[in-house]
């Protein structure tokens, strides 16, 4: 099915971009991670990437020409796919935006006159800087900030990073394209924001921005175009509904037990309206003992519970005995990273009509050779290394297996990517070896500890993890014989790798103490048949039990 790519927003402040260069031309191929053209923000000419696969069916812009973010970019889908209906719907949205545009402006120049005191409210200071979440890549709705480099007062100059943010991708950094201080900071480490919403304000030092605070979004951009859609009578209505909440409110949200005024943010008392809880009994942990949002939400009234004990009807009653201890729950909030793993699990198990072959390796061989190479200078292969190796040259004698499920082909790949499964903190993330069978075992060790060691630290790129067209999953260091795993589409195959276990095994017809490692091959049914996996398995059991062919 034909995908839709945007004008991304590249940049907190971008509202259209300019298309400098097409990388890809109508009709190309597109893999995952490609680069498919260079556009010009109000910032800097940065390239743009595609997150998704498939032939290049349509350039909505032109290069040199200018579009709105969101807007239609370009179309990718399947070869000879009918994309009628889209570009259709996407002319169809151009003339309703352009009408909508036109009754705006007609009212707000109707109005414009009875606005003027609210358009000096809505002002924002002289020199100040809105910085809002910014669109990381092109299926992000909403961020998290990772950790914040900057503190709240700190001065900042043009090219300093601000902040690390998680998108639904991976952990990157946001840099700032304003100099002056860091006058606010909207969202909290681990807090999630949606695209768009106040991140944070720069400015000149001791500049006042609570009027931006307290709404919570630019002023500017928000308040005076909502304001102009309203008709008169509603203003009035709106202004006395205000007033009748602020009356209803009052009691519990504007003064404390002693008869002070109590200083909330407006989410942190949306919350405790929502909650019932009476902000006089909460501790602030904001600016001057400003409450907050976490404020509310970690807030947990005291509440003493009586119990009445019921008289024995007599002293020859049984005894009754009771046991006590805390019962407790936590929640902890699904992280990008998480969401991501959730997403793209689920649907690989439930759209691939997957089975699983299992085969027992000799590793004798294996663990001679690795000995020897070891015992070389500099020069460190894991068992995990020649695994991925014997795959990779396995591939190219059964290019089945290096193929991927369209509703419509059958993707054979002629080069081999090897994705390899690294375990970090928050879930698991797939590292790529591009070019895997072209590589000595040395290189491929070196290049998966560097790729392992980005992933842990968050330092990974999204281009660093497309592109896979096989996958191995090693458990084997955490002591797991067998195992089966998930596909990870959209390849068809994915290698589960135990432990090797010293155990007794023939060999000449005698009994003699052997190692061998299991080894699950999980297939998608679409494209692998159960005679193909097995062949295919026992190539790389030919591989693995004869280190030296790999070296060949």
């Amino acid at each position: 099915m034909a995908t839709v790519v945007n004008m991304p927003r590249l940049s907190d402040t971008m509202e259209e971009g300019v298309v400098a260069k097409w990388l890809k031309s109508v009709g190309d191929k597109i893999e995952e991670g490609d680069i498919l053209a260079e556009i010009e923000t109000d910032k800097a000419t940065m390239e743009f990437e595609s997150f998704h696969e498939g032939v290049l069916l349509h350039i909505g812009v032109q290069e040199g020409e200018t579009s709105p973010v969101d807007k239609l970019l370009a179309i990718i889908g399947e070869e000879g796919e009918d994309i009628s209906a889209l570009l259709n719907n996407n002319a169809n949205d151009v003339s309703q935006e352009k009408e909508e545009t036109s009754n705006k402006t007609e009212s707000s120049s109707e109005e414009s006159s009875n606005d003027e005191d609210s358009n000096e409210e809505a002002s924002i200071p002289e020199g100040v800087q809105v910085i809002t979440m910014p669109r990381l890549s092109d299926t992000m709705t909403d961020g998290t900030v990772a950790t914040w480099l900057k503190k709240q007062g700190d001065s900042v100059e043009e090219g300093d990073i601000l902040a690390e943010i998680e998108t639904d991708k991976a952990t990157m950094e946001f840099e700032s394209f304003y100099e002056g201080n860091l006058l606010h900071i909207g969202v909290q480490e681990e807090e999630t924001a949606p695209v768009d919403s106040l991140l944070a304000i720069i400015g000149p030092e001791g500049t006042d921005v609570s009027s931006i605070i307290e709404n919570g979004v630019p002023t500017e951009k928000k308040s005076l175009s909502d304001k102009k859609a309203a008709p008169k009578e509603d203003k009035k209505e709106n202004k006395q509904d205000k007033k009748e909440e602020q009356k209803s409110s009052s009691a519990n949200t504007s003064t404390n037990n002693s008869g002070g005024r109590i200083f909330a943010s407006p989410l942190a008392k949306k919350i405790a309206s929502d909650k019932g809880i009476n902000l006089a009994d909460v501790s602030g942990s904001g600016e001057n003992g400003r409450i907050i949002k976490k404020d509310v939400e970690n807030y947990t009234p005291s509440a003493t519970v009586s119990v009445e004990t019921p008289t024995p009807a007599s002293s020859a009653a049984a005894p009754s005995f009771s046991v006590t201890g805390e019962e407790k729950s936590e929640e902890v909030k699904n992280s990008q990273m998480r969401k991501a793993i959730a997403k793209s699990l689920g649907n690989s198990k439930f759209t691939a009509p997957d089975f699983s072959l299992n085969i027992e390796v000799d590793m004798d061989a294996a663990i001679a050779s690795r000995k020897t190479i070891n015992a070389i200078p500099d020069t460190k292969v894991s068992f995990n290394d020649m695994v991925v190796k014997a795959c990779a040259m396995a591939l190219q004698k059964h290019p089945q297996v290096n193929t991927s499920w369209t509703d419509n082909y059958t993707i054979y790949h002629s080069h081999i990517h090897v994705g390899v499964a690294v375990a970090v903190d928050e879930g698991l993330l797939v590292p790529v070896i591009k070019h895997t069978n072209q590589m000595s075992l040395t290189q491929i060790g070196a290049t998966v500890r560097d790729l392992a060691g980005k992933a842990r630290h968050k330092k990974i790129t999204p281009a660093e993890m497309q592109g896979s067209t096989f996958t191995v999953s090693n458990l084997g260091m955490f002591g797991i014989d067998n195992f089966t795993s998930i596909i990870n589409q959209p390849n068809s195959a994915i290698l589960s790798v135990g432990a090797i276990v010293q155990k007794p095994v023939v060999k000449n017809g005698q009994i003699v103490v052997g190692n061998t490692m299991n080894l699950t091959l999980t297939c998608d049914h679409r494209t692998v048949d159960g005679a193909v996996g097995a062949q295919f398995l026992q190539t790389l059991k030919t591989f693995i039990e004869n280190p030296v062919t790999m070296l060949a």
